[in-house]
């Protein structure tokens, strides 16, 4: 028997050893655009494309603080212009990209292939271009060094090993050690970028910025600010730097200031300035260009923030009185009206909701929340076909709205339009699988179009998430009837 485990463990790690070499030598060797070493790359720079492109509207969307893109097109082509240097300055000069402003209080900048994104929150508590110049070069330097891209391609090394592994191993202890072992470290692969991946974007971003004739120093004040922005935005929500949060993930491969600071004083010093750009960092431009932005954020802070936080702890009053407030205060912001719109549909005050999200698709026809809120509306006045049309309008600008593709497969369910309502539906059963009815409105639609083992199989699953209720006592009843003609 140990004899047999032994010679297993052998096949196995020569298993493993001969699709890594193969990897290796025959798919994935590429220079890297940054180092000029080769490295481990299995995914080419039009997938990268492909990626960006897929990922870009719904990372977009899938924020606080009113989420999509920040209007402003005299700022964003201020912007957009330094961007774009700053590109043209990297190690990829050739990457099609565009510069989007975030709807986002939440302080944060972040690209992915063919796009480059800074929030409202972050922009409007920077200083001065040089700052912004830096931020940018960072993000950028990123893609530059296809950090994302060795990830990805690590990721698909990971997953190859252990189906290989476990084929190797026979599916023993031993492969299931290796398979949950290898599960966490593909995690933390593609969780988040390394240290040493941030700090190869801080050295890059510092580059960036010097070559097109901005002051490095600028750099340790960029993120300096960063830090207090963070800081200044959970405070006008109520919260403490210690109750971080989403910002404890977003720090933890950010080395802190203190831990960077030493770093980047040796990278300012080793790096040549080009031609100086005015005085390094063009604050008085930069400043004039922003101060509608910081005008619009500090009424984000003081209103839909804290009216969004009210309504978390279900404070719909306080929600209704802050947000009217910032209406009154700032009318042409969309995200003000559909919020309101979406506490007046909580309310049961139709109408009420109908003119807020009319008014915020008045001011922004591409305000997805106010599409999804059109849609939730119809579907409780019973307009299965225009709620349809809401929510299918709402998913082409957010496709990963689990909201919209719970209501449109709802929708397509009471129309009895079951292929379609399966669809959606099954999304939201995989990322929520203990939702109250989703199971069983599925075994439902499964039925009906002949998939008897899908039916008794969510049916099962809505049993295990509650048995007891309506639709639970139902399902249990269905699964009954289905075990023995499945033969179980």
């Amino acid at each position: 028997m140990g004899r047999r485990v032994k010679v297993s463990n052998i096949r196995a790690a020569l298993f493993v050893a001969l699709i890594f070499l193969t990897l290796s030598v025959v798919v994935g060797c590429a220079v890297n655009p940054v180092t000029g070493r080769s490295e481990l790359m299995l995914v080419s720079e039009s997938q990268e494309m492909q990626m960006g492109k897929e990922l870009y509207p719904n990372a977009l969307w899938g924020a606080e603080g009113g989420g999509g893109e920040y209007k402003d097109e005299k700022l964003k082509a201020y912007l957009k212009d330094i961007v774009l240097n700053i590109q043209r300055a990297s190690h990829r000069p050739d990457i099609p990209t565009s510069f989007a402003i975030q709807n986002s209080s939440i302080p944060n900048a972040w690209a992915i292939p063919g796009h480059v994104v800074m929030t409202r929150g972050l922009l409007a508590g920077l200083d001065n271009e040089a700052e912004f110049a830096y931020v940018m070069g960072h993000e950028i330097g990123h893609v530059s060094a296809r950090h994302s891209a060795r990830q990805m391609s690590y990721g698909m090394v990971s997953q190859l090993l252990l189906a290989g592994g476990g084929m190797a191993l026979g599916g023993g202890t031993a492969s299931n050690m290796a398979t949950s072992l290898g599960s966490i470290g593909s995690n933390l692969i593609l969780l988040k970028y390394s240290r040493a991946d941030e700090l190869e974007a801080d050295r890059l971003g510092v580059q960036y910025m010097a070559k097109l004739g901005y002051n490095p120093k600028n750099a340790v004040g960029a993120q300096a600010n960063v830090e207090r922005i963070a800081n200044e935005y959970l405070r006008s929500v109520g919260q403490s730097p210690e109750e971080k949060g989403f910002f404890q993930d977003m720090l933890s491969s950010h080395p802190r200031t203190s831990t960077r600071l030493s770093e980047m004083q040796a990278i300012i010093g080793a790096t040549p300035m080009g031609a100086p750009r005015g005085d390094g960092t063009n604050r008085s431009r930069f400043q004039t260009n922003i101060s509608g932005i910081k005008v619009t954020n500090q009424a984000y802070r003081d209103y839909y923030d804290k009216a969004v936080r009210a309504l978390k702890k279900g404070n719909t009053e306080e929600a209704n009185s802050l947000v009217s407030k910032g209406i009154s205060s700032n009318p042409g912001q969309a995200s003000f009206h559909a919020l309101r719109g979406f506490i007046m549909l909580d309310r049961k005050s139709y109408g009420e909701a109908e003119r807020d999200f009319t008014s915020a698709l008045r001011l922004d026809s591409n305000y997805q929340p106010a599409y999804r809120g059109l849609g939730i509306l119809s579907y409780a006045r019973n307009d299965y076909k225009q709620s349809v049309s809401y929510l299918t309008t709402g998913l082409s600008l957010f496709p990963d709205d689990l909201s919209s593709h719970y209501f449109l497969g709802m929708s397509h369910y009471k129309r009895r339009e079951y292929r379609s309502a399966i669809s959606h539906l099954k999304p939201v059963a995989d990322v929520r699988p203990k939702h109250p009815t989703v199971h069983g409105v599925l075994g439902q639609c499964y039925e009906s179009i002949n998939d008897p083992q899908s039916a008794y199989n969510q049916y099962v699953l809505q049993t295990q998430v509650d048995a007891k209720s309506e639709i639970g006592r139902q399902s249990a009843s269905r699964a009954q009837a289905l075990k023995s003609s499945l033969g179980r």
